[in-house]
């Protein structure tokens, strides 16, 4: 499959600014952001390329190898100079054989045929150069589940993780080191040649991931994986506004690397329990609250419970049950920094269920004051 292109990732040319690349990152990043796209694996994923042509057009350096070479030069211990050198060998045994002068000239960088040069040098045929090299460790999921108040004000707590670690017993190779012998492919020196022409290149042996010795059996504990899991129990902490579908990175607690790679990081993913009397939209909040008919029919100052501790609410007079007053400011923090939402409370009247004679007259006083049927016109 061919690689993408960067430029194209981030939809700007291939001679913009810095300032025009910052810009498009950034839009491309709020739209396809995963907290704003919870459980949208499309949405991660193509947000996980814009952070990657980000990465390497926002870097002059690197955005120079990149325009040159590919995203081969963007490899670890890629060796500019070597290639450079081993291309116009390349291209002067191509035109000694009779190849037109454009035959490393046309193309991605300034060499067509960089996959061929490539090829040579980190021998591609044989495998991924990438086994070779310390591998990092894979990321590990954890759910978590806590209330819409947790959620809302952000927590401290524990989450019980079966996080693996790397097994005491071969030392996260996986193979039994009672059974190690000197690698066949490398004789042990770790390293092999690759390529042609005047230029020596070397690379780890893939046999022996670079250490010189292999294993005739597999390790008896791990089985071959490197780790084992072990339970534990990690303090993390929740921001404020997670939702459901949220992943919280908790960097270095995933699977160890073999041959030294950075271990992965543990997502806890969350799961946010309805509460009996708040509801989210979004980030506003919803809350029902009970008034009396006088309170309704007269107007009052109420008191309500926020997220944040009560506030008072001026309830305007003839408000009508159902109707939404707005508090500003006082529901779920948006992640990321935006602007917090809204917390709207739902007025509900509460009539008196028997309040005796005085109510009753009270009331025929009030049915008396409507000047018609409030359910004229109700028809479905």
């Amino acid at each position: 499959m061919a690689e993408k292109n960067l430029y194209k990732v981030l939809g700007v040319k291939r001679d913009a600014s810095a300032d025009e690349i910052k810009k498009a990152y950034r839009k491309l990043a709020r739209r396809h952001h995963p907290d704003v796209n919870p459980g949208n694996k499309q949405a991660e994923e193509r947000f996980k390329e814009i952070s990657v042509a980000n990465d390497v057009l926002s870097d002059p350096e690197k955005r120079k190898l990149y325009d040159e070479f590919g995203t081969e030069g963007l490899q670890a211990g890629f060796d500019a100079e070597r290639v450079r050198a081993y291309g116009a060998w390349t291209n002067r045994a191509q035109r000694g054989a009779g190849a037109g002068p454009g035959a490393f000239t046309q193309g991605f960088g300034r060499y067509t045929q960089f996959e061929d040069i490539f090829g040579d040098i980190f021998d591609k045929s044989a495998g991924a150069p990438g086994r070779a090299e310390p591998s990092g460790g894979a990321d590990v999921e954890a759910s978590l589940e806590i209330g819409l108040l947790d959620a809302v004000r952000g927590v401290s707590t524990q989450v019980a993780v079966d996080r693996p670690e790397t097994c005491t017993q071969c030392g996260g190779s996986g193979g039994e080191r009672s059974s190690e012998t000197s690698c066949p492919e490398c004789q042990g020196r770790g390293r092999i040649p690759v390529g042609r022409g005047p230029v020596s290149f070397e690379r780890a042996c893939p046999r022996c991931g670079g250490s010189g010795r292999v294993a005739a059996r597999v390790c008896p504990t791990c089985h071959g994986a490197g780790h084992i899991s072990h339970p534990e129990r990690l303090n993390v902490h929740i921001p404020p506004g997670v939702d459901t579908g949220s992943r919280v990175r908790v960097a270095g607690k995933g699977t160890p690397g073999r041959r030294g790679g950075s271990p992965g990081d543990l997502y806890i993913v969350i799961r946010v329990r309805a509460h009996p009397l708040l509801e989210r939209r979004g980030n506003d909040l919803y809350l029902d609250v009970p008034v009396t008919v006088g309170e309704a029919v007269l107007g009052a100052s109420i008191t309500v419970p926020t997220p944040d501790g009560t506030v008072r609410v001026k309830v305007p007079p003839g408000t009508q049950s159902g109707k939404l007053l707005r508090i500003r400011g006082h529901g779920a923090p948006a992640l990321k920094g935006r602007e917090r939402g809204d917390l709207y409370i739902r007025v509900m009247i509460q009539v008196p269920i028997d309040g005796g004679d005085k109510v009753r007259e009270a009331i025929r006083a009030v049915e008396s004051a409507y000047e018609q049927n409030p359910r004229t016109g109700l028809r479905l």
